[in-house]
């Protein structure tokens, strides 16, 4: 698998979805090797962030229990994957798409890539940069859920059947993501 491959899933690209398929990696391996690693990236960003920049960065976000915040975060970025690979089968099998419970967690493991990623903006203290880039990254999780959907079930590009059941997974992930930033926010 390389990186050009990995940088066109979203973007229809059968060959990139066909190699992670062909590599039948197993879910304990998409776990601790690339959920653990990746959650780590926005706990550690935003600790980063919020003990550096304070107040600066944005208004009450110097006062905030870093730690604390930081470790439910990470906590519940993992839960999250095991929610969300058990969801994306149900979803799928209750639309009568065929998935395996492997594949629906490799996309639960590869769908969070992009936000993850985009929490790396958190570099720059400017609360706008962070913003776009956490935008982008939705998007990107987006298509990758759509793309990812489409290729391992085999579907072709204008299936009903397929778009149902990705705008039902997408809900679920933007839910969840959303739940995620909102109990940062809380504490």
């Amino acid at each position: 698998m390389n990186i050009s491959n990995l940088m066109r899933l979203p973007f229809a690209n059968g060959e990139g979805w066909r190699e992670l398929k062909r590599l039948n990696f197993s879910i304990p391996f998409l776990a601790w090797v690339v959920v653990v690693p990746m959650s780590f990236l926005p706990p550690v960003m935003l600790y980063y962030a919020g003990t550096q920049y304070g107040d600066a960065f944005m208004s009450g976000f110097g006062d905030k229990e870093w730690r604390l915040i930081t470790t439910i975060l990470f906590l519940a970025e993992l839960l999250t994957f095991f929610v969300m690979g058990w969801l994306i089968q149900a979803v799928l099998e209750a639309q009568k798409l065929s998935i395996s419970y492997q594949d629906a967690y490799l996309l639960a493991a590869v769908a969070p890539l992009p936000l993850w990623l985009s929490s790396l903006a958190l570099w720059v203290p400017v609360l706008a940069v962070s913003v776009v880039a956490v935008f982008v990254g939705l998007f990107l999780s987006c298509a990758l859920i759509y793309q990812g959907i489409r290729f391992l079930c085999g579907r072709g590009d204008n299936d009903i059947e397929t778009m149902s059941a990705t705008y039902t997974v997408m809900a679920a992930s933007v839910l969840a993501w959303g739940v995620l930033m909102a109990m940062v926010w809380a504490f």
